[in-house]
């Protein structure tokens, strides 16, 4: 009998769910990712400012599944789907036959039709990006420290996060207290005291996925940090020089990105509907309409709940995958077929600096240091394997002892060059 052919297109949480819960099945997995490893996306903000190294919260794909022979990893990139002849075309030229087609290939920063801000207001979604953002943050002050032009030292201390989700007010707060109480000591001609962090919202509120209550604790903590917390003002132009908030121009050299998504190119290569956002709308077995073997998981598809969108996070993804494995051992077993995917939230977490975070179960809420505390223990509960657990640990444990950062390196030839 000839093994059942599975190729999953994409290694973050719900494509690796899925390759892990098919361990035993009889199926032959090709797993295609266009980078080596496997990424904690929710701590890359860690990365960029500095807390966390880089291998803490990445692990490379093959390392993961080299005790699995029933596991190809390919490091390419997906070109095209060809559903008549049920093959994926790679960039690399090579061909994959498949007999169940799993496409769970993520998203990335969305511009609202302007991306050509991209280049000056970079996002965070791999640790390319993390580490481009971290590197700006730090030549910013290295640059203050050599300019002796008052409004370029007000320009290069003027970092503008633009959206307050949780990316927006993680970064902020983060910003802030590198800022404010970790690099005061470090330099002799600045007071990096002086740093102004905005944090930009065009909605009401920070934090909009969460009750009122902790949105207003998020702001008010915030601005206990130094932040200005600028809500209902959309930006209108991004430079090289600044930002514009509304009317008004703001010089900032450092301009970060965190307000919207655009999901991969899913919904094209398949040739079927997508909503507003690129996600390829799926069925409740969270397959495609018309083809029962392809399914859609992830930030790339769009699932509909009780008539609301299941979030883009990485416990949705992951149940996801977990489902789409479930559902194939019963088809492949003979077996009855799970009910409809449904999504349980497992809850809203956000934090606020080092020291305060908030968290929505819903009808459970808690806010400040033992939400910081809850938080960061889910987190290290999520990593992948005990090394990572332990660093990230450690890490966290001496960034909250002594107040300092550890991954402060800026690795490029000419640091001091202006990329902006």
């Amino acid at each position: 009998m000839t093994e059942h052919r599975v190729v999953v297109v994409g290694g973050g949480f719900a494509g690796l769910q899925l390759v892990h819960s098919l361990k035993g099945a009889p199926v032959k997995i090709t797993l295609v990712d266009r980078r080596n490893h496997h990424l904690f996306q929710p701590l890359l903000y860690q990365v960029a400012t500095t807390v966390l190294a880089t291998s803490e919260i990445a692990w490379p794909i093959r390392r993961l599944y080299r005790n699995r022979p029933d596991v190809t990893t390919l490091l390419d990139e997906v070109l095209g789907v060809d559903r008549a002849s049920r093959t994926v075309q790679l960039k690399s030229g090579e061909v994959l036959e498949y007999d169940t087609l799993v496409l769970a290939t993520g998203a990335r920063h969305a511009y609202f039709g302007r991306d050509d801000w991209e280049s000056m207001a970079p996002g965070l979604k791999t640790l390319e990006d993390a580490t481009t953002l971290r590197r700006r943050i730090l030549l910013a002050f290295e640059r203050a420290e050599l300019t002796n032009r008052t409004t370029e030292l007000d320009a290069q201390l003027t970092f503008a996060i633009i959206g307050a989700g949780p990316t927006g007010v993680e970064m902020a707060g983060m910003i802030a207290e590198l800022a404010h109480h970790v690099l005061p000591p470090e330099f002799r001609k600045i007071d990096t005291k002086r740093t102004r962090v905005l944090l930009v919202e065009a909605g009401p509120r920070v934090l909009p996925a969460f009750s009122e209550d902790l949105s207003a604790y998020a702001k008010s903590a915030l601005e206990k940090l130094g932040v200005e917390v600028l809500t209902g003002k959309p930006v209108t132009a991004i430079t090289e020089d600044g930002v514009t908030i509304g009317d008004t121009f703001v010089p900032a050299r450092t301009v970060m990105w965190a307000a919207g998504v655009q999901a991969s190119p899913a919904a094209k290569w398949l040739e079927v509907e997508a909503d507003r956002a690129g996600r390829a709308v799926v069925g409740p077995d969270l397959a495609i309409a018309d083809d029962p073997n392809i399914f859609v998981l992830g930030d790339t598809a769009s699932v509909i709940q009780d008539g609301k969108p299941v979030p883009g996070i990485a416990p949705a993804a992951k149940q996801q995958g977990a489902y789409v494995a479930k559902l194939m051992h019963a088809r492949l077993s003979g077996k009855p077929v799970p009910g409809p995917f449904r999504y349980k939230h497992q809850g809203s977490l956000a934090t606020i600096g080092r020291r305060a975070a908030v968290i929505d179960f819903g009808k459970f809420k808690l806010k400040g240091g033992l939400a910081w505390w809850i938080w960061g223990l889910a987190h290290i509960y999520f990593l992948i394997g005990t090394r990572s657990r332990l660093a990230v640990a450690w890490s966290w444990m001496w960034t909250h002892m002594s107040g300092l950062h550890s991954a402060r390196l800026i690795t490029q030839k000419e640091s001091l060059k202006d990329e902006s």
